[in-house]
Formats: C-alpha cells, sequence, structure tokens
C-alpha cells in the first residue's frame, strides 16, 4: 500500500497516548515522527536547569534568553525518535514528574510556541511526517492532509500516566496525577495562544477502551478510506 508524502497531525488531550499511537503510525507506515511535546518539555527541562523556573514560579524575562540557543534536535536511536540538548539524550529527563508540572504554563508562553512551531515547521520540511501535541492541526499545520483528535476517559488517562511515572521510580499518588492531568486540560484549552481544540476536520480517536493493535488497524481503515487506497498491509503491530 502506497501512502502519499502527507503531514498527520494528531493533537488531543494529556495522557491519550498520542506520542505512542504516532510512533506506531510511523513505524507502520514509514512517517517520520516528530513529538512537539517534547520539545516544549525539553524548553521546561533547561528552564528550571537554569533556574529559571523553581519555585513553583515561570521568570519569563530569564526563560526567553535560555531557550533561543538552544539545540534541541531529534535523533533515531536504535529504531526509536529521542530528544536531543547538544549531545544529550534527554528523552528520560523530559518525562519526569517535575517538568510535567510547569510544561502547561511554559508552553503556553506566545515566544516559548513561536520557537517551538519554528523548529518543528523546518524538521518537517518534504513531508511524509506524523507530528503529536495541542494544536498541531489547527495552528502549526492547519492545511495538513489528515487530522487526528484523541481522547479518552479522564480516570483512564489518569491511571495510564500514574502508571507510566510508577515505572520510572516517582513518587506521586492516583489523586495528584489526576489533578494535574485535570489542570493541564484547563490549561491547554482555555490558554490565549494556540489552545487545545478539536479541528473542524479531524477525525476522532477515542482510545478509553482500545488497544494498540486496534488503534493501528483504525488508522489503516482511516488511510484506505481517505486515500482510496485498495491493498492492506500486514500489519507489524
Amino acid at each position: 500500500m502506497t501512502i502519499p508524502d502527507i503531514i498527520i497531525a494528531v493533537d488531543g488531550f494529556s495522557s491519550t497516548g498520542k506520542s505512542t499511537f504516532a510512533k506506531l503510525v510511523a513505524s507502520e507506515f514509514s512517517f517520520l515522527y516528530l513529538d512537539s511535546g517534547a520539545m516544549y518539555r525539553g524548553v521546561t527541562l533547561a528552564g528550571l536547569e537554569a533556574g529559571a523556573i523553581a519555585g513553583g514560579s515561570i521568570d519569563e524575562d530569564a526563560l526567553l534568553p535560555v531557550m533561543a540557543p538552544l539545540d534541541l534536535h531529534f535523533r533515531n536511536v536504535e529504531g526509536a525518535t529521542k530528544l536531543f540538548l547538544g549531545e544529550r539524550c534527554i528523552e528520560s529527563e523530559i518525562r519526569g514528574w517535575e517538568v510535567s508540572q510547569y510544561v502547561s504554563p511554559v508552553s503556553a508562553i506566545p515566544q516559548v510556541r513561536a520557537w517551538v512551531d519554528e523548529k518543528l515547521h523546518k524538521f518537517s520540511e518534504g513531508g511524509r511526517v506524523i507530528m503529536d501535541g495541542r494544536d498541531i492541526g489547527t495552528t502549526v499545520f492547519p492545511n495538513a492532509e489528515l487530522k487526528i483528535f484523541m481522547t479518552a476517559d479522564e480516570a483512564v488517562r489518569a491511571q495510564r500516566r500514574y502508571d507510566e511515572l510508577v515505572l520510572k521510580g516517582e513518587k506521586t499518588t492516583l489523586e495528584e496525577v489526576a489533578a494535574n492531568l485535570k489542570d493541564r486540560d484547563y490549561r491547554d484549552s482555555h490558554r490565549e495562544t494556540s489552545p487545545l481544540r478539536q479541528a473542524a476536520d479531524a477525525y476522532v480517536l477515542d482510545n478509553t477502551h482500545m488497544t494498540l493493535h486496534e488503534e493501528v488497524v483504525w488508522m489503516l481503515g482511516l488511510l484506505q478510506g481517505k486515500f482510496g487506497l485498495l491493498e492492506s498491509p500486514g500489519l507489524k503491530c
């Protein structure tokens, strides 16, 4: 099955598995995967390490000079796309609890969004890219050929995120995680710059009760229907 060189935009709420889904689609259908959320997390990590983010507050005047020269980029490491800061792989560090607490307010800063958007456009030159985030189909790539909006039940999302943090050795509670997700949903949906919302032409994927294999099968059907593709490849997932 030959899929045209298109841009696929995946948006949705926190902990709906956007990145996992996008990575699987990239692997199954030979697309380049870009994680926009990782970029915001990278900026947040740099701000924390530089002291521009501390004590529950963000010093924008201090953060922006830290962000401007950052060499954040993606590399393929053993078949997986990972975020690097210069020569340092920060993929694990950006998924921690501390970064998660600050990433929504950091990503709401207009100058940060503009900086990340510019980077993402450079990364995606040439097409055949799948990218996930919260405003990919509405702001970053409003003309993307295929847009998907992911959602899931709040309790299911909280449990998923809690289990992920526990596996990493993070000390938190399910209640704290649920509250954090609720706060992030509100912040992302109500920020002035590029709020989280479903694009009018996006296809909704509610994966509350779906396995990863079922998500990929759903995507296969969507691609076949939208682009009139009759041939069906054998899925790896």
